[in-house]
């Protein structure tokens, strides 16, 4: 089920019901057009696309957001998705208004490309892969226009990349394959943007030396990996550019980067790679992205992330602090990365890190609901057996509410006013943040009615008994299909309850009910005994610690140097890990420490693998 709202909050001021000593007065969250907030949390939530260019002939319905491109114009962010029949603009990155624009692609544009030159926007993305550039001056209109050539390269323009230089000239990059290389090529915009000369082969995968490039959940797989969505960044005098890869399903989709200091190369492997890089937590994969500069002068990679469920392109967008070393290095931090970070608009000591710092509170704790459970069963497209698929989760008990993993879900036999669901967090905490996410079981939608919506409100309590309002979207009339919502104050509570409203969709179905904040006891031991082993196959290291009492889980942290430990991998209930994501020519450095509700422990002393 998923169908939400976007933009909520500004708050009213009222009395909680029942008042006693311990239950003061509270802000509550409500519905609004336009949330003033300091924070968000990954997935973006807004109003994604019921797909239906995809597996509609199997009556398969599933909402779906891929490929950001994203440009800033005139201080106002457009974001472009694949499929979506139209694009997102946003002044802040945290309230997003979906364009229906004048005039687009009928079938909604395939990984489109975007790029700012003369005071127009320019875009290219026709689904059939042959295409000429559009472009307007008016985005929030939409009336897109071209009168320029078709662009007709060998084997078609597969995920393009559009990038206008310092000195004006439009270069076109584009593949999605797993047989041929990222290819580029320049364009003329004085002539109808035909290409000037011939493609130019830019870089290939080599998998056999860059582990992160193998196929599969966790690079498990022989089948050859894709190599796609390229994206150009210039920084200094250096080009970057950036390429997905191993596969857009699977938790180890990633970004890497070739630098060079010519826009057609050639270009040099990065040592440092993946740039962006989310195997493990709530929300995997962090592949075929934008990056983008705000208009604080800081840099934000857009990527995407797999749920894959009812059918294997089925996706969400991320988005996370990125930027530059002082020696270059490009990084993206996804560290926490689905936990609240603070937006552009809000100051912090370091762009690099962003993470509030509020941790997840609901992990695995008692959960319990007045509803029955669904005795349907799930209508997908499983392509498990044809190793392009993880197979699919079909208990859909209310335990999978607060599991940490968003391809597993709760889905109630009704959908009505009087359905709750409860999480006990077993000791009084400060709650600061609630997140729902919404599964779509068994959906019939498909494209993008304007009747999406979610209604529900949230009660706190410290004892069970008596109860107060912390966040009332009961009349709310827009899609949040991730439902975030920032308290306007931190609330004490030890239980805290989702009751439900209303939802499109014929079920009500729940992949995660997440609730941020802070416990209020000592933070986590440093994990001890940390060791690392480097395989005979070097694309792979074996890390081991010791087990933290109470810990939640764990974030190990690598790179190829000891300042710049730029990557890492979220682990919830194990003590060890395989890093099957490095390169064989490179050593690496590597920390591990441990989190649980009430903070983040010390890191662990640093290791060194040759």
């Amino acid at each position: 089920m998923k169908s939400i709202n976007l933009f909520f909050p500004l708050l009213l001021l009222l009395a909680c019901s029942g008042p006693e000593q311990h239950q003061p007065k509270v802000s509550f969250a409500t519905a609004q057009e336009q949330k003033n907030y300091k924070t968000y949390c990954n997935p973006l939530d807004i109003d994604y696309t019921y797909m239906s260019h995809y597996r509609a002939n199997n009556n398969v319905s599933y909402r779906s957001g891929a490929d950001p491109a994203i440009v800033n114009f005139k201080g106002t962010y457009y974001m472009f998705v694949t499929r979506s029949h139209g694009y997102w603009a946003s002044e802040d990155m945290s309230n997003w208004r979906f364009i229906r624009p004048q005039s687009w692609y009928f079938n909604g544009s395939n990984a489109p490309a975007a790029t700012v030159r003369d005071g127009k926007i320019l875009v290219l993305g026709d689904p059939s892969g042959r295409g000429a550039v559009i472009e307007t001056d008016n985005p929030e209109l939409g009336d897109w226009k071209t009168n320029f050539a078709v662009i007709n390269t060998p084997n078609g323009v597969q995920d393009p990349m559009l990038f206008t230089d310092d000195d004006g000239r439009v270069y076109l990059y584009e593949e999605s394959s797993n047989k041929f290389p990222i290819r580029g090529v320049e364009l003329d915009p004085d002539n109808y943007y035909i290409p000037k000369g011939e493609q130019t082969d830019l870089l290939y995968l080599q998998p056999e030396k860059h582990g992160w490039e193998r196929f599969g959940q966790d690079h498990k797989s022989d089948i050859q990996p894709f190599i796609e969505g390229p994206w150009m960044v210039k920084h200094g005098d250096t080009y970057y550019l950036e390429y997905g890869a191993p596969g857009t399903q699977w938790n180890v989709y990633a970004d890497g980067v070739y630098t060079s200091k010519s826009p057609l190369g050639p270009f040099e492997y990065a040592p440092y790679n993946p740039i962006s890089y989310k195997p493990g937590g709530f929300l995997k994969g962090s592949g075929h992205g934008s990056t983008v500069r705000d208009n604080n002068g800081n840099y934000w990679h857009y990527a995407t992330m797999a749920i894959s469920v009812n059918y294997k392109f089925e996706r969400r967008i991320g988005m996370y602090p990125a930027g530059f070393e002082e020696n270059g290095q490009m990084y993206v931090n996804t560290a926490y990365g689905d936990y609240p970070h603070y937006l552009p608009g809000t100051p912090v000591e370091d762009h690099k890190n962003r993470f509030t710092g509020w941790m997840l509170l609901s992990y695995n704790k008692p959960v319990r609901t007045n509803s029955g459970l669904v005795s349907q069963e799930i209508n997908v497209v499983d392509e498990s057996e044809s190793g392009y698929m993880l197979g699919q989760i079909r208990e859909f008990d209310i335990r999978k509410i607060n599991d940490e993993e968003i391809r597993s879900y709760w889905v109630s036999e009704a959908n009505n006013d009087s359905i709750f669901v409860e999480v006990d967090l077993e000791k009084t905490m400060d709650v600061k943040a609630i997140q729902i996410n919404f599964q779509d079981f068994n959906s019939k939608i498909f494209g993008r009615p304007d009747t999406l919506r979610q209604q529900f409100t949230i009660e706190a309590s410290i004892d069970g008994n008596k109860w107060q309002t912390i966040a009332d979207y009961s009349e709310n009339m827009r899609d949040m299909p991730h439902g975030y919502i920032e308290l306007p104050q931190a609330i004490e509570a030890r239980y805290v309850r989702y009751n439900h409203v209303y939802c499109t969709n014929e079920y009500l179905s729940i992949s995660e009910f997440r609730v941020f904040g802070n416990g209020k006891e000592d933070l986590p031991e440093t994990p001890a005994n940390f060791k690392v082993s480097r395989q005979k196959d070097r694309r792979n290291a074996d890390l081991s610690w010791d087990t933290v009492e109470g810990a939640t889980g764990y974030v190990i942290y690598w790179g190829i140097a000891e300042d710049k430990l730029n990557l890492s991998a979220m682990i919830y209930g194990a003590n060890s890990y395989e890093l099957r994501a490095l390169n064989t020519d490179t050593g690496y450095y590597y920390q591990v420490e441990a989190f649980d509700e009430n903070g983040i422990s010390e890191r662990s002393e640093i290791l060194f693998t040759q």
